[in-house]
C-alpha cells in the first residue's frame, strides 16, 4: 500500500497564504461593515436617498404570473419590499392573493393563504354564440348536423348520465357543453385542437368528453333510436319495400362500409384493405361497419369493427343477422343485399353471370332500388359525420363505441328529419367487394329467386 506524506509549507509558501487570508478577511469585513451601515441606518441619521441607493445595490427581484386570456391578472410568488424604519432593516413578505379558489372562494381573516388549483383561461365566445339565442338554426346546423330542437333533445336525454358535480378545486363543464364537443368533433372531424380552441377547452379533456359522451349515447340512445323493429313494425316495412319493389317479405337492405383507420401497432396484415391502397397508392388499413336499414334509411341492426380484409360475406356470416337465421326469426323475412353477399334462404342477391333473362334483369333492377336506399343511408352518415370520411384516431378498443354513436346519431337526425346539406353529401369508394365463387348456395333459395323474378316480369308489381 502506498502512503503519501504531505511537506511543511516554507516560509515564502505561508508568507503567500498568509496574504491570501489575510485579504480574505479584510474583504469580509468590508461586507460586514456594509450591511452593519444598513442595519444602522437610524442611528447614523442617513438620507433616505442614501437608503434607497444601497437598495439598488442589493436589488430583490419581483416575479408575477399572468394567464393569457384571463379576465384578471393573478400575481403567483409576488413580492414587495417593504422597509421598517423603526427597525432599520430590509423585508421581503408574500402578497395576499386577491383570489384564492377557482370558483370565487376567498381567504378567511387569520386563515392564511389557501392553495389554489390554476386552470388555463381560454376564450369560449364561439361556443357561447352557438349557445345563445342569437345564433341562427341554419348556422348551428352547419356545426352540429342537427337542429337546436334536435341538440336540446340529446342533451335532455343524456344529462343524468353525463352531468358531472362542482367540487371544491374547479366548477363541473356543463352538459350541453359536454355533448356539443363531442357531436362537433364527430360532425367535422377537426382536430382536437381545433375543437380546443373552439370550445375554451383542454386537449385531453376534449378527447376524454368526445368518449364519455360516446359511452353515454351508447347506454342511453342506443337502446331507443337503434333496435331490431317488433312484428308490428316489420309488417310496416315489409310493406314499405314492397310499394319500392314489388318483392314482398323484404325486411331490410344490407350494405357493409368501411372506415379508414392508422395501422395498428399488431396483426396489420388483419386491417390492411388492398382496394383503398390501390386507390391511395400507399398502404391503408380500415375497419368495418355492416347496416341493415329499413325503407326511410333508419338502421335497424349495425355490426362494428371487424378488420378491412374480411369480405362481405364472413363479416355477414360474424353478424347477428347471421345468428337470428340460425335461431328462426329470420323466416319469411328477406334481406337484400349486393353481389358481395351470398344468396340464402333469408338473402335476396342480384343475378352475376351473363346473357341475364327479361325477368333476371327486371329482378337485378327491383334488387338495386332496394340496394340504392342502404347505400344512400350510408352516404348520409359519412356526410353527416366527418370523422369517418378521415382516418380514425381512437383505439382500436374504442372504435366501435365511436362508430356506434355515430349510427345512432345518424337515426336521430332521420327520425326527426334533419336536413342534410347537398355538399355534405359523401360518394363512397370501394366498398362493395364481388363474392368469391357461389358456392355454399342452397337450391331452395335459387328456386325462391327464380320464382321472385318470374313474378315480377308477369305481374308488374309496384315499380
Amino acid at each position: 500500500m502506498e502512503i503519501t506524506s504531505v511537506p511543511f509549507l516554507n516560509q515564502d509558501e505561508y508568507s503567500y497564504f498568509y496574504s491570501f487570508f489575510q485579504n480574505f478577511d479584510n474583504d469580509t469585513e468590508n461586507s460586514a461593515n456594509k450591511r452593519r451601515k444598513t442595519d444602522d441606518f437610524s442611528e447614523e441619521n442617513n438620507s433616505l436617498d442614501e437608503f434607497l441607493d444601497i437598495l439598488n445595490d442589493n436589488e430583490i427581484p419581483t416575479s408575477s404570473l399572468h394567464i393569457p386570456g384571463s379576465e384578471t391578472e393573478v400575481n403567483n410568488l409576488d413580492f414587495e419590499s417593504r422597509v421598517d424604519l423603526e427597525q432599520g432593516r430590509v423585508r421581503k413578505s408574500r402578497k395576499s392573493s386577491p383570489v384564492a379558489f377557482h370558483g370565487g372562494e376567498t381567504t378567511g381573516e387569520g386563515g392564511g393563504q389557501r392553495r389554489r388549483l390554476w386552470v388555463k383561461e381560454r376564450s369560449k365566445g364561439w361556443w357561447k354564440y352557438h349557445n345563445s339565442d342569437e345564433c341562427p338554426d341554419d348556422e348551428f346546423r352547419k356545426a352540429f348536423r342537427m337542429s337546436k330542437a334536435t341538440f336540446n333533445m340529446i342533451c335532455d336525454e343524456l344529462d343524468s348520465v353525463v352531468t358531472k358535480k362542482n367540487t371544491m378545486l374547479r366548477m363541473a363543464i356543463p352538459v350541453r357543453q359536454r355533448v356539443a364537443v363531442c357531436i362537433y368533433r364527430l360532425a367535422t372531424g377537426d382536430p382536437l385542437r381545433t375543437v380546443s380552441t373552439l370550445f375554451g377547452l383542454g386537449i385531453s379533456t376534449c378527447h376524454k368528453l368526445v368518449l364519455e359522451v360516446c359511452a353515454a349515447i351508447r347506454t342511453v340512445l342506443m337502446p331507443k333510436y337503434l333496435q331490431w323493429p317488433d312484428e308490428e313494425r316489420i309488417k310496416k316495412i315489409k310493406t314499405a319495400f314492397a310499394s319500392i319493389s314489388g318483392i314482398s317479405n323484404v325486411g331490410g337492405s344490407v350494405y357493409t362500409t368501411h372506415v379508414s383507420i392508422i395501422a395498428p401497432k399488431t396483426n396489420q396484415e388483419v386491417f390492411y384493405n388492398k382496394k383503398h391502397t390501390q386507390r391511395n397508392q400507399k398502404p391503408s388499413y380500415s375497419t368495418t361497419v355492416q347496416g341493415l336499414v329499413d325503407p326511410s334509411g333508419v338502421f335497424t341492426d349495425v355490426c362494428i369493427g371487424y378488420p378491412g380484409s374480411m369480405s362481405d360475406e364472413q363479416i355477414l356470416e360474424k353478424s347477428a343477422l347471421s345468428q337470428r337465421s340460425k335461431m328462426g326469426q329470420m323466416k319469411n323475412v328477406w334481406v337484400v343485399g349486393n353481389s358481395g353477399y351470398p344468396l340464402k334462404d333469408w338473402i335476396l342477391v342480384p343475378y352475376t353471370h351473363q346473357n341475364l333473362t327479361w325477368g333476371q334483369h327486371t329482378f337485378n333492377h327491383k334488387v338495386n332500388e332496394l340496394q340504392k336506399i342502404s347505400k344512400d343511408a350510408f352516404m348520409r352518415l359519412k356526410g353527416r359525420w366527418g370523422c369517418l370520411q378521415k382516418r380514425m384516431e381512437v383505439k382500436l378498443q374504442e372504435l366501435p363505441m365511436v362508430l356506434g354513436a355515430c349510427c345512432v346519431l345518424h337515426n336521430i337526425c332521420e327520425i326527426y328529419n334533419e336536413e342534410m346539406d347537398v355538399e355534405l353529401m359523401f360518394d363512397l369508394h370501394d366498398d362493395e367487394m364481388e363474392l368469391e365463387n357461389g358456392r355454399g348456395i342452397s337450391v331452395n333459395a335459387l328456386q325462391a329467386r327464380d320464382s321472385i323474378a318470374h313474378n315480377l316480369l308477369h305481374f308488374n308489381h309496384g315499380k
